[in-house]
């Protein structure tokens, strides 16, 4: 499982640039919202979260049709669906692989453009930390929607159109619990809470619906 979380970690940094594409499309998609609502830096910091976890989430959307499709290419897939190793856990690790891939350095990313949108340390740290968190439910709601388009030649839109939808409650309570840092009056515990919650439950539904969807494609 550690070669194989290694291994994947390698293929995910190399296709397609890895997480440099996704952290200039995640700096792209920040660095454009001042243009669009001016320079009033109190609207700035107010929208800020919300569009760190927005611009966060699309860049994590690029590369999960490519979780599978690397093994679907050379036939490694095939050997994946024969061995002894429980499919379930087999998917589980390349996730964690794919997530450090392209998703941490989000994550680590993120202060800087807290930066940018005008946001307090308290509000970055809060994004940060709920990136942190809610991030890896992405990857895994990605793994059962990449599983499904691997078999397609162009699955890419397909993935994000099954993925997006499942992944606005980890958005809706990412975003509540990071305005709920800097608002006295919101609790910052129950959104937080949740967006555990939320991650732990994609990542063992997530495993299980991409190992059945590739034992699917395979028959």
């Amino acid at each position: 499982m550690i070669a194989l979380f290694f291994r994947d970690l390698k293929l995910s940094v190399r296709a397609g640039g890895g997480a440099l594409i996704g952290v200039l499309f995640f700096m792209t998609v920040v660095a454009v919202i001042p243009f669009g609502v001016g320079p009033d830096l109190n609207l700035l910091s107010r929208i800020g979260p919300a569009i760190v976890w927005i611009g966060a989430l699309l860049a994590a959307l690029l590369g999960l049709d490519r979780l599978f499709q690397a093994d679907r290419d050379d036939g490694s897939l095939d050997l994946v669906l024969m061995q002894e190793t429980p499919l379930v856990l087999t998917v589980f690790v390349k996730c964690l692989a794919h997530w450090t891939a392209t998703s941490l350095p989000l994550v680590i990313a993120s202060p800087l453009l807290g930066l940018f949108m005008n946001m307090d340390e308290v509000a970055i740290g809060a994004v940060m930390l709920t990136l942190l968190v809610g991030s890896p439910a992405i990857t895994f709601i990605g793994a059962a929607g990449a599983a499904v388009a691997v078999a397609l030649p162009r699955g890419g839109l397909l993935v994000s159109i099954l993925v997006l939808p499942l992944a606005i409650p980890v958005l809706i309570f990412g975003v509540s619990a990071s305005y709920a840092a800097v608002q006295e009056p919101a609790p910052f515990m129950p959104p937080f809470l949740f967006l555990i919650a939320i991650t732990l439950f994609f990542a063992v539904i997530g495993p299980l619906a991409a190992a059945l969807a590739l034992r699917n494609a395979s028959d």
